[in-house]
Parts: structure tokens; sequence; C-alpha cells
């Protein structure tokens, strides 16, 4: 149920450079790695107009900025244009719960601790 509000929150949440860095807080505080994932590329999408605004990055964590790097070097990629191979840290979120359920591990957690599931198993 969890995974199901987090999506359709995900999907209906209208995110503006106002309210990102509470979002992000949000996702952070409440382990919720898809909510954080959309975040994330909302930054990368409009990374000019936050960069001229006054957004402030002072209360987000430093363990953030692992998932903002994630997010850059994954860019736009669709799920469907994954490789079977692919390094797990560049995955979508959605793929990463894909793999996990078809391996019939729990699906929920953090970007990390996802990853460690699938490279234990």
């Amino acid at each position: 149920l969890k995974l199901e509000a987090e999506a359709c929150h995900a999907k209906s949440l209208e995110l503006t450079v106002d309210n990102m860095i509470d979002n992000l807080l949000y996702a952070d505080a409440k382990n919720c790695a898809l909510l954080m994932e959309v975040v994330m590329d909302f930054a990368i999408d409009n990374a000019q107009e936050i960069n001229n605004g006054n957004v402030s990055f002072d209360n987000v964590p430093g363990s953030m900025m692992a998932g903002l790097l994630t997010a850059i070097a994954r860019g736009k990629t669709p799920d469907d244009d994954i490789d079977n191979d692919c390094d797990y840290k560049t995955m979508r979120v959605s793929t990463l719960r894909k793999k996990l359920h078809e391996k019939g591990l729990d699906i929920d957690g953090s970007r990390e601790a996802m990853i460690a599931r699938l490279e234990e198993n």
C-alpha cells in the first residue's frame, strides 16, 4: 500500500522550484525512493532556474549528493532502454523494483537498500 501511495503521490505531485527541497527532504525522511527520483529529475530538468533562484541546499543531507549525481549520470533514460547487465546504480527505481520482484525479493526501501539486495542475490 505504501508503494502504491508513493507512486500515486509522485505522479500527481506539482513540483516547483519553491517546493522542491521540501519534497526532497520528505522523500528522504519517509524512505520514498521513487518520490526522491522524481524530485531529482525535476531538479536536473530545472537546473538553470534553480541556479538562478534562491534555492538553499543547506538543509539537504550530504548523503543525497550521491543520489543527485546518479540522476545526472542516468539522465532521462526510459525503463525499457535498460539492459539486463547494466549497473544497478544507474537504474530507475521502477526498474530496480521490477528486478527485485522477479527475484522474489522485497521491493521496498531506499535505492541503496534495493541495490544491495540485488547485488546479494
